[in-house]
């Protein structure tokens, strides 16, 4: 695809890259459906439709997502192969057919069961597996990606800024999901629901994708933002190369500390977060909630992690990323911890306050640590190696919470259990050091995120 057709970038009277960080924003938060904070509220009207266990849900939920998961690094190869305009298209589209597939999801398994005379939990399993699987790789999986990714590319010394703008929109949105989906099914229809948000990304998104996505500043004729002290707003100067610095490939990025301290601070985020979401109907019911009550905690940790998404956005062009990982961490053990005394008011509201501090560092550390940390020449790549992790996580999350509450008879072991996993983060965070900063780098100027 010409980057010049149908809009040509270096035309706009302003730099073209505040564009990206608006469309990149919005493909990001277009992508709910695909996230366990998309799914969660479908949950119980699945189990009912279809007729099969909470636990075999959340099974099918693991395969699908490990399956995903394990698909991811090759889809970032993609990326940086075919660019971030074809890979939105295909993101888009896959995501809004099997949004439709999952919508039909109890005929189709009634039909193969009747047909074939099979077990219909045997066969509501594989059909939701199967049905995880793409909305996990389409949704959560290449639409993040080409997003976080592309925007990446057009920014240099403007990271925190981008993380400011487009890290509390997404944390908002995220928390906010369950709220509006909630209404949406109670107005629609759960699959009325699941349709009508095809259409959004099959029609929307797609199309805002195929006008707006760019891959880099480069082909557009303009520069990074960011790249040198003489670059103005616009882009608009002679092209030149951006600041020296190591470009890592995906091998040699998975072999440093920086890039697994990222990838589980964030994974183990998505590893509780993600169990939580998807049980939370059911975790609220034990704690003497009803579901609208236990669905409202997101409001709060939307409203909480909006405000530190933009003191995070400013910090990490100023802070040691290893710091803001800590408190990150110190927000989890609180999350987690709490979430074992829910039936508890006061420990309740600390619960929400700690689990909006947590989700607030979730994207600004994502938008700009990797790009920092490993250059962009294979961004793609290496952001699909750390989405495997992050999607993977999400996938034992739903099943881990799930066993322990069959195991102990309630969700409170479980949640001791995998408060664990951020104290040893915690505990390792302080000994990472950034990569551009070791003897094998070149670099115009010290880093300031390391």
């Amino acid at each position: 695809m010409r980057p010049d057709f149908p809009i040509r970038p270096a035309s706009f009277p302003f730099f073209y890259g505040w564009v990206v960080l608006v469309v990149s924003t919005l493909g990001i938060v277009m992508s709910v459906p695909g996230q366990t904070i998309g799914v969660s509220v479908f949950t119980d009207h699945l189990i009912d439709a279809i007729g099969i266990s909470r636990l075999s849900l959340s099974n099918a939920y693991l395969a699908g997502t490990l399956a995903s998961g394990l698909a991811l690094p090759y889809a970032g190869t993609l990326i940086d192969r075919f660019g971030v305009r074809p890979m939105v298209l295909v993101a888009c589209i896959g995501l809004a057919a099997t949004l439709c597939f999952l919508a039909a999801s109890d005929i189709v398994t009634g039909h193969i069961s009747r047909t074939f005379g099979l077990n219909l939990e045997l066969v509501g399993w594989a059909v939701l597996a199967v049905g995880f699987a793409t909305l996990r790789f389409s949704g959560q999986g290449i639409l993040t990606m080409v997003s976080r990714t592309m925007v990446g590319r057009w920014f240099e010394r403007g990271r925190g800024l981008v993380a400011a703008v487009s890290g509390p929109f997404v944390s908002f949105s995220f928390s906010a999901a369950p709220l509006l989906l909630h209404w949406l099914i109670g107005s629609l229809g759960w699959r009325q629901a699941w349709i009508g948000m095809a259409i959004a990304v099959g029609g929307g998104m797609s199309l805002i994708g195929w006008l707006f996505y760019r891959d880099n500043p480069e082909q557009c004729g303009l520069r990074m933002y960011g790249a040198s002290d003489d670059v103005d707003m616009t882009g608009e100067a002679a092209l030149a190369p951006s600041p020296v610095m190591r470009e890592f490939t995906r091998p040699e990025a998975v072999r440093t500390s920086a890039f697994w301290l990222i990838s589980l601070a964030i994974g183990n985020q998505a590893l509780v977060g993600t169990g939580i979401t998807f049980h939370i109907v059911d975790i609220g019911a034990e704690a003497g909630m009803t579901a609208e009550t236990a669905v409202a905690i997101f409001l709060p940790i939307a409203i909480v992690s909006t405000l530190v998404g933009f003191a995070v956005g400013y910090a990490v062009d100023r802070v040691h990323v290893r710091t803001l990982v800590m408190v990150m961490m110190l927000g989890e053990i609180g999350m987690f911890a709490g979430m074992a005394s829910f039936d508890n008011t006061a420990i309740r509201v600390a619960t929400v306050a700690c689990w909006g501090l947590a989700s607030g560092f979730y994207g600004p550390l994502t938008v700009a640590s990797l790009p920092g940390f490993f250059g962009r020449e294979h961004l793609g790549s290496i952001q699909g190696a750390h989405m495997m992790i992050i999607v993977i996580a999400s996938a034992l999350g739903p099943a881990i919470l799930a066993s322990l509450h069959e195991l102990f008879g309630s969700y409170e072991v479980g949640f001791y259990v995998v408060a664990v996993m951020p104290l040893l983060v915690l505990l390792w965070a302080p000994f990472t050091t950034d990569p551009q900063q070791t003897p094998s780098s070149t670099h115009s100027e010290p880093r300031r995120n390391t």
